[in-house]
């Protein structure tokens, strides 16, 4: 068994590629940050990137986007101990910390308490979620609104509410990396990357925004109804008809994560034709022990 690291995206993605397909769903995130990196500049730092392969196959990838978490796809051996500690081992070569994993459920344990041990960085367990998966989409009917797509002007709207996701949904970003995915969002191919808004009489009262192209698919999220509007068939509405318009466009799947914690969305999603694919866990990491 031999894990090789790679510093071009390019290269990587020609080795992996293969593998990651086999799972598209499950292995949405990985796919989709990988065709980022080939095509836009919007992440600052260099990726970290390996693969581990046994008798010559590729049995598991590592990516990790900074200042993102590792992500870690599903692992295709029975060694999986063996696998996760090279993975953990090789990482601790690149990085001093790291913010958290996430990965299957199995495999995020086992990366997290590896990771734990021989980098002195205190575990707490983060989000569970699930990976949903849309071929046809059921249409939503009888919620007041509209879809539109915004402008610069909605510039600092899609900031603040990116900023609000984050802080209920994960780790919140800085006011830098909420700025930076809204700018690179608004001004990229709409066939690639973007948000909608939905509109009801005028007052925008729901944000989704689509990313991370796979070679048949691509990403909805993030989903973002403010608190005083919530339980009215926004979010519904406006995921269906974004999934609609991403499929019109010749995506054959749209995938989405959502917090398992959180009953309402997990049902809503399933409504509108979303079906459960898998389920990863999130590790975060906090400060290293003496």
């Amino acid at each position: 068994m031999e894990l090789r690291r790679f510093e071009d995206v390019a290269e990587f993605n020609e080795q992996v590629e293969a593998f990651l397909l086999r799972k598209e769903a499950e292995h949405c995130l990985l796919l989709g940050n990988l065709s980022t990196l080939i095509h836009s500049d919007i992440y600052r730092e260099p990726p970290y990137m390996a693969y581990v392969e046994q008798d010559g196959a590729v049995v598991a990838v590592a990516l990790r986007t900074p200042p993102y978490n590792m992500v870690i796809s599903e692992v295709d051996t029975a060694d999986m101990q063996t696998v996760v500690s090279a993975i953990a081992n090789d990482a601790q070569q690149v990085y001093e910390t790291l913010p958290g994993v996430l990965a299957p459920k199995a495999v995020g344990k086992t990366f997290a308490q590896c990771w734990e041990r021989i980098n002195k960085q205190h575990l707490r367990p983060g989000l569970s979620e699930r990976i949903y998966k849309l071929k046809t989409v059921k249409p939503v009917d009888g919620v007041r609104g509209e879809m539109r797509t915004p402008t610069t002007d909605d510039r600092e709207l899609l900031i603040e509410w990116m900023l609000a996701f984050t802080s209920e949904a994960l780790e919140k970003d800085t006011r830098e990396q909420a700025e930076r995915i809204v700018d690179v969002r608004l001004s990229s191919d709409p066939m690639v990357r973007g948000f909608r808004l939905w509109y009801d009489e005028a007052k925008v009262v729901s944000l989704a925004g689509y990313a991370g192209l796979t070679p048949h698919g691509i990403r909805i999220g993030p989903v973002y109804t403010p608190p005083e509007v919530r339980k009215q068939g926004y979010a519904s509405a406006l995921v269906a008809v974004m999934s609609q318009e991403l499929l019109d466009r010749g995506r054959e799947f749209c995938f989405l994560f959502t917090d398992l914690s959180n009953p309402t969305s997990n049902h809503i999603y399933q409504t509108i034709g979303y079906e459960p694919v898998s389920d990863v866990d999130e590790y975060r990491f906090g400060e290293r022990s003496a």
